[in-house]
């Protein structure tokens, strides 16, 4: 999985208006939202609003930065998806 993020504002009902969508080929899989001043020594981190398909649940701690957030969504696609990285062995 390669992701790409388009950013966006999100209508959330609160301060947290600051999101990305995150791609795969074309297709939406997770919604990000960097969380505001409110949420004191969380704020600047990233939620995962929703994940779709195999990234609904469960759902993280928010993240500290993209990079970290980008990682999760890529390793729990992957790793869903019969590929990834399980008992230390890389796995196609």
């Amino acid at each position: 999985m390669t992701p790409s993020l388009q950013s966006v504002r999100i209508r959330t009902g609160s301060s947290d208006e600051e999101g990305r969508l995150v791609m795969d080929e074309g297709l939406l899989v997770a919604i990000l939202i960097q969380l505001s001043a409110d949420h004191g020594a969380e704020a600047g981190h990233w939620f995962l609003e929703v994940g779709f398909g195999n990234l609904g649940s469960p759902r993280p701690a928010p993240f500290r930065d993209l990079a970290a957030a980008l990682a999760w969504i890529a390793t729990q696609a992957d790793t869903r998806s019969g590929e990834g990285v399980r008992d230390g062995v890389r796995r196609p």
